[in-house]
């Protein structure tokens, strides 16, 4: 599987639930409006270049993107939690 879209599937507990690096194939997940709370649980995606996040409640956490999806070439976070442009640095 090199794309995977997610969009509007309710999270368990706001966390990423049932993917796995099983799916170390994957280019582009989209996971958008999951009601996300973080990507802790992200497993290792290290062709992954593309990512989708919006209107999720992410508001931190995201030095697991950069040690990760080291490969991802496009993020969109837009409509989360993130209040302070210094949580971004990790990126």
């Amino acid at each position: 599987v090199k794309e995977l879209v997610l969009d509007n599937c309710r999270s368990d507990d706001g966390k990423i639930v049932g993917l796995s690096s099983d799916f170390e194939n994957l280019e582009f997940l989209s996971m958008i409006n999951i009601n996300l709370l973080s990507v802790s649980n992200l497993p290792k995606l290290n062709k992954l270049r593309k990512l989708e996040l919006s209107d999720n409640r992410i508001s931190g956490g995201l030095e697991v993107l950069a040690e990760r999806t080291p490969n991802l070439t496009h993020l969109n976070l837009s409509g989360n939690k993130i209040k302070d442009i210094n949580t971004l640095e990790p990126l």
